[in-house]
């Protein structure tokens, strides 16, 4: 449980440092469109760039360099922010450019990715980790509020103990929790009801027998919305 919760404060965590960066490297281009002007260059040189990811496979990338003129009749020089594979240059090809004539080191591509490709990346990442991590914490959030509400108002039922199984849609270093399932019949209807508790990451089998009823709150209006109480159980040691 505490991986649990440490992946989902870190995912939104992560998330939303990523999705700030989109905002400054968005802000700084925007700056950046505000004061440059444009230019021609040429492509001199291409530079390369190796990686290599956690399976040992190795790519590589190629960086335009361009050389243009500025305001003044100065030859610039700059590698360009982004790289490609296969090269989306060649040596001797012009390009447009822009740049601000207080500094024209700082020079870039005239093309999407160049400007905007920091700020789309960051946030297109930044709002998968921000989601995945903020979605996980709401759930959370949200089920305590229904189980609290469930204990306050909810009909309690006396199910009876079926059996304790492993949770298998759920699977944090290799394990899975453990639920305890239950089961009770309807008496206004003679349909069963099978409950299933929350998750515990410790086995229950030793503090549960079949002749032990199990407390179950029900919605009175929908036996479907439910809460095993399973405060009978040992808690488990931070």
């Amino acid at each position: 449980m505490k991986l649990i919760s440490f992946v989902k404060y870190t995912f939104a965590l992560i998330g939303l440092g990523m999705l700030i960066g989109a905002f400054f490297a968005y802000r700084h281009t925007h700056d950046f469109l505000a004061e440059a002007i444009s230019a021609q260059g040429t492509v001199v040189d291409m530079t390369e760039s190796h990686s290599r990811d956690s399976s040992g496979h190795s790519s590589t990338y190629y960086y335009p360099v361009i050389e243009f003129k500025d305001q003044r009749g100065e030859t610039i020089r700059f590698t360009s922010s982004s790289g490609s594979n296969p090269p989306s240059y060649s040596r001797g090809e012009s390009a447009d450019i822009l740049y601000v004539p207080s500094r024209p080191q700082d020079a870039s591509i005239n093309g999407f990715f160049s400007l905007w490709g920091a700020a789309v990346i960051l946030g297109g990442i930044g709002a998968i980790f921000f989601l995945t991590g903020g979605l996980i914490i709401l759930f959370t959030l949200l089920k305590r509020r229904q189980d609290e509400a469930l204990r306050t108002t909810g009909m309690p039922v006396s199910a009876r103990f079926q059996s304790v199984e492993f949770n298998t849609t759920i699977r944090v270093n290799g394990r899975s929790p453990f639920v305890i399932l239950a089961q009770w019949q309807n008496p206004a209807t003679s349909e069963i009801h099978v409950f299933q508790s929350n998750n515990l990451w410790f086995d229950p089998s030793d503090y549960v027998t079949e002749d032990r009823p199990i407390t179950v709150y029900i919605d009175r209006n929908n036996p479907k919305k439910y809460y095993v109480d399973l405060s009978f159980l040992p808690k488990l040691a931070d």
